[in-house]
């Protein structure tokens, strides 16, 4: 199966300080969060540099691809039901 992301809706975790979003292979459902360094350096890329919860979101829906590309690489890795992806992850994505 491949890692498919059918369901477009994220949030902000404050407790994580990461956006959360959820992929989905066959019948598991993966857990991803989007450090929010690697928000801000994405949201820079797009044009914004504040770390705001609204602003950090704003920053994942600007590069919603990026980070579907970088969740579905790391999941090719290991299977796991969670992950964290930080600015390490995206420095080949910007």
């Amino acid at each position: 199966m491949t890692l498919a992301f059918p369901n477009p809706s994220r949030s902000f975790d404050d407790g994580r300080n990461a956006a959360r979003f959820f992929g989905y292979d066959g019948m598991f459902e993966i857990r991803f969060f989007v450090e929010a360094d690697a928000l801000v350096k994405l949201g820079t890329m797009a044009g914004g540099s504040a770390t705001s919860e609204a602003a950090c979101l704003s920053a994942f829906d600007a590069s919603r691809a990026s980070i579907y590309d970088v969740a579905r690489e790391a999941y090719s890795h290991d299977h796991l039901n969670s992950y964290t992806l930080t600015v390490s992850d995206f420095r080949s994505a910007v």
